[in-house]
């Protein structure tokens, strides 16, 4: 087994994979909250988040499609869903900053402070998932 197919790759594969699917799911069937913490720039919010939710559930089934069977498809939704969590990160901010309450309820520093600092793992876990990147799991050079 390469380092392209080890089971903790093929583990975290399947994990962010379900994770995005039901995010995007989520997006798409209750797109309330997240159209509340969407920055007041961004146009067309309410189609944006219908399409973060396509975008997501796309890319969640981009990351289980083997290369044997379609190549470089998983390459592609992993840089895909690697450019969508840099692209949602200013919404995370503007929850955070700006205190948006969902559903009635404001979330504390203890949420949003490790909400923003996980982003960027995010952003690096869909890239390792995908075969994108090895680090810090590759070979290391003599």
């Amino acid at each position: 087994m390469t380092a392209k197919d080890s089971h903790a790759r093929i583990f975290f594969r399947w994990l962010l994979a379900l994770f995005y699917l039901l995010a995007g799911i989520a997006h798409i069937r209750s797109p309330v909250g997240f159209l509340a913490i969407t920055p007041d720039w961004v146009p067309f919010p309410e189609q944006v988040v219908l399409l973060t939710g396509i975008a997501e559930v796309a890319g969640a089934i981009g990351l289980m499609i083997p290369p044997r069977l379609i190549p470089h498809v998983r390459y592609a939704a992993a840089i895909g869903l690697a450019l969508y969590g840099l692209c949602v990160y200013p919404a995370n901010i503007n929850h955070a900053i700006n205190n948006i309450a969902i559903g009635g309820e404001t979330a504390s520093w203890l949420y949003h402070g490790p909400r923003l600092a996980f982003q960027p793992v995010f952003i690096w876990w869909a890239l390792i998932a995908g075969g994108v990147i090895d680090w810090p799991f590759g070979k290391k050079k003599p």
